[in-house]
């Protein structure tokens, strides 16, 4: 079936590694351009190389980067069809008392301010064209109460906004999605697990699927979004979780049934 996404270009922040490159590759595999926009210059031409797109060094967090990175952009591969904002760091558990302004700072500023600089530069110009798609990736702590304090508020700002922008520029054709990721397994998870600080097992315990989520999952649903096949969605949070959102009211009545078949 024809996504709409041959012979486009999106542009993915973030995009050198993690969900962004899990993004980058299932674009390129669609027959899409892609742009990969990072501060991480080794991991980002790496890639670009392999799907053979572009690489633009930029600092999300900059709306100077972001300006120029759309320029040079819009020089080297026309207009952008479809913007998926990835760029996002986490941050360690700890109560509010140790967790620093400057941490905290960090931590919101790379994930809502990033978000936010990416979504008008762009947006303002694919809203001109009357056209395009963009995906957020908010998270599924942007839905509930967890115990990272910078981070899941960060992405539940990232959450309100989607819905915000998908109203503003509606009527110019342009769709604004969230996508709102589960524990999925990119490198920082993985290195939770080995050194330690996160136990796989609880997590694994606590979703309906008894499993954590891969990167290229989180890439399909973005890319489903950002196609034709969605083109009367726009405003919408989808979580992609593994049925972490449902299990823990389940706690209360003894937990997620065993499988039936075994």
């Amino acid at each position: 079936m024809n996504s709409g996404l041959q012979k486009t270009t999106a542009v993915v922040t973030g995009g050198a590694s993690g969900i962004g490159a899990a993004c980058v590759r299932e674009f390129a595999n669609k027959g899409t351009r892609v742009a990969i926009i990072d501060v991480d210059r080794e991991l980002g031409e790496q890639l670009a190389e392999e799907v053979h797109g572009r690489f633009y060094s930029a600092d999300v967090t900059r709306e100077g980067d972001i300006a120029q990175a759309a320029a040079k952009i819009d020089t080297d591969l026309g207009s952008v069809d479809v913007l998926v904002t990835s760029a996002g760091i986490g941050q360690n558990l700890m109560p509010p008392e140790t967790l620093s302004m400057k941490d905290w700072d960090r931590v919101v500023d790379t994930n809502f301010r990033g978000t936010y600089v990416t979504c008008a530069v762009f947006g303002a110009r694919m809203a001109l064209q009357g056209c395009g798609s963009i995906v957020t990736i908010a998270s599924i702590t942007g839905m509930r109460a967890t115990p990272v304090h910078a981070y899941g508020p960060s992405k539940a700002a990232i959450i309100s906004l989607t819905a915000g922008l998908a109203a503003e520029w509606g009527r110019s054709g342009l769709r604004v999605n969230a996508v709102s990721p589960g524990f999925t397994l990119t490198t920082p998870v993985q290195a939770a697990f080995d050194n330690g600080q996160r136990d796989r097992s609880i997590i694994e315990e606590n979703t309906a699927l008894h499993r954590l989520i891969q990167p290229h999952e989180i890439a399909k649903a973005v890319a489903f979004l950002a196609s034709d096949a969605a083109s009367a969605i726009t405003g919408i949070n989808l979580p992609v979780d593994a049925g972490w959102l449902i299990t823990g009211s389940h706690h209360t009545y003894g937990g997620i049934p065993d499988a039936k078949i075994h």
